[in-house]
């Protein structure tokens, strides 16, 4: 039986993640402290804001090592939403370097204007999403071409990711999404992104 825990560090879009998995129904608890975690086959680090703030209050909840160790040494799964995809690399230059939780070996930075194409930063809005490689449940029934809600500046660099990973393009490609091993990333809002975003979190939660 699935134990999912959404993990509150005060920058997250809380009540949007819970009221998307409550619709989707299914049962969660909140996670403020390290026992929290215990008992959990799920986690969904949901965030909004800076890279650097984010990690200071991880680290003040005690949650940083225990969350690396429920991932990376009981394999327990975890979904990171936005600001939290981008907490899973291993670092971001937002305000200042700042290492990440580690859990995969991808850097974030921000997007430049050439990237973009002298498209305004932050990316806001809904944007079209293309899989590739895919070999994970996590985009079942996920079209090329599905539209999911961003808003961001700053994005994980793809690295070596060569699996069931999907991108978007703001006037070049960046990751959008990924599932690697028991890790999983959405640098778009899926609790925001209508049904597209129901099933991806539907896919995590049966995975």
């Amino acid at each position: 039986m699935r134990k999912v825990g959404v993990v509150d560090f005060g920058m997250g879009n809380l009540n949007s993640v819970c009221n998307a998995l409550k619709f989707l129904g299914s049962e969660f608890t909140i996670v403020l402290k390290p026992d929290d975690l215990n008992n959990l086959t799920h986690i969904i680090l949901p965030g909004v804001g800076s890279f650097k703030k984010a990690m200071t209050n991880l680290s003040s909840l005690n949650l940083v090592e225990k969350i690396r160790s429920s991932v990376l040494s009981e394999k327990k799964k975890i979904l990171g939403i936005c600001l939290g995809m981008q907490l899973l690399g291993n670092s971001s230059t937002e305000d200042g370097y700042t290492e990440g939780l580690n859990l995969i070996n991808n850097r974030v930075r921000i997007f430049s204007t050439e990237e973009t194409k002298k498209k305004s930063i932050p990316h806001v809005g809904f944007n079209t999403i293309k899989i590739f490689n895919n070999k994970t449940f996590f985009f079942n029934k996920i079209n090329d071409n599905s539209n999911f809600y961003f808003i961001h500046s700053y994005r994980m660099l793809r690295e070596e990711l060569i699996d069931n990973y999907a991108i978007c393009n703001y006037g070049s490609d960046f990751l959008a999404a990924f599932n690697y091993n028991n890790i999983f990333g959405t640098q778009f809002h899926p609790e925001k992104s209508q049904s597209n975003g129901l099933q991806i979190l539907y896919n995590f939660l049966v995975s």
